[in-house]
């Protein structure tokens, strides 16, 4: 049903086909739903492949994605990222830092000496008050960036929640259970942008990354690459592993809150963007990826999901704020 997509070093994320969840008989949804959930277990990652979003529309996705971050500076500026709380906005390359430390000075004393190579936008979940999305101006080459973004965001809420029905399935649980969980869409849709960089940056400065290792902070992260490469994933040896590129798939991996939602069943693992494969060239040229960050809804308490242990003794973790818990780790990054 499904071969690897990436096998080194101990790991091995499979290649799995999610047609046969989303439309499949009951015998290929569970067969599907063990796949997933034992990719989760196992490497903290899987590809996934047999979409329901499709190869012409992601493409213009990424088309008025890179439309976005030729912007001027200045204009990108105008848009910039503010608080943990709203996280939503224009970063400059250097203003964020993933790193796998927690406490403030440390992470900048890291962002001094490595910055991170990359620039993004956040687009958080449209209307909320407080909290209101940071658009540019539609105007030449952006007419229709909302729209575009928002579709895309919407379709992503739509495929979280059927990769959770899927764990759902896998855990031997009520199918609908992570809904109530899910429905709001307290979620992140990012775009990124890798500008291109001499190759002499990474030999000069060895410790240079495009960004650094780090987990993800909530339940799964979609992650839609480009064909250049440089995802890494760290290995049980150790050793970070490349995460090549497939065509029409997406690369799902595992959150921290979704570990401790698991009581630890399910990995949240290590990776990093390094340079990509080497070419010829002097210039890696730039790389454009969209992360699309799921969490619970952000009013939602999280504790051990049934069936994650067997007595209240066995539980790992005591339960949290979903909302809290991001502005939490948010908070350190930036």
């Amino acid at each position: 049903m499904e071969s690897a997509a990436v096998k080194s070093e101990g790991l091995v994320i499979p290649l799995i086909d999610f047609s046969r969840f989303i439309d499949g008989n009951p015998k290929q949804r569970k067969e599907t739903a063990d796949a997933i959930l034992h990719g989760f277990q196992t490497a903290g990652f899987i590809y996934l492949k047999g979409l329901p979003i499709t190869s012409d529309y992601r493409k213009f996705v990424f088309e008025t994605s890179a439309k976005y971050f030729r912007l001027p500076t200045e204009t990108k500026m105008s848009h910039c990222w503010t608080t943990p709380e709203a996280n939503r906005g224009y970063s400059a390359p250097g203003r964020e830092k993933t790193t796998t430390l927690t406490d403030k000075d440390d992470v900048k004393k890291l962002r001094d000496s490595a910055p991170d190579l990359k620039e993004s936008i956040e687009i958080g979940r449209e209307g909320e008050p407080d909290h209101p999305n940071h658009w540019p101006e539609e105007e030449g080459e952006l007419v229709g960036f909302k729209e575009t973004m928002l579709g895309f965001h919407a379709k992503c809420k739509e495929l979280h929640m059927e990769v959770m029905r899927a764990i759902a399935v896998g855990l031997g649980i009520d199918e609908t259970w992570f809904d109530s969980y899910t429905d709001v869409g307290d979620n992140t849709l990012r775009l990124l942008h890798y500008p291109e960089v001499k190759k002499d940056v990474f030999t000069i400065n060895p410790g240079q990354v495009r960004a650094g290792a780090h987990s993800d902070y909530g339940s799964i992260t979609l992650l839609f690459q480009d064909s250049r490469g440089g995802l890494q994933v760290k290995s049980p040896t150790g050793v970070f592993v490349d995460a090549t590129p497939i065509e029409d798939t997406c690369v799902v991996n595992a959150g921290d809150l979704l570990a401790r939602w698991s009581n630890d069943n399910i990995k949240s693992t290590i990776h990093r963007v390094v340079e990509p494969p080497s070419g010829d060239s002097d210039v890696y040229p730039a790389r454009y990826s969209i992360a699309y960050f799921c969490n619970p809804n952000f009013k939602s308490y999280i504790e051990a999901i049934p069936g994650t242990y067997a007595a209240e003794k066995d539980r790992k973790y005591e339960g949290i704020n979903s909302g809290q818990y991001l502005v939490q780790r948010l908070t350190a990054t930036y």
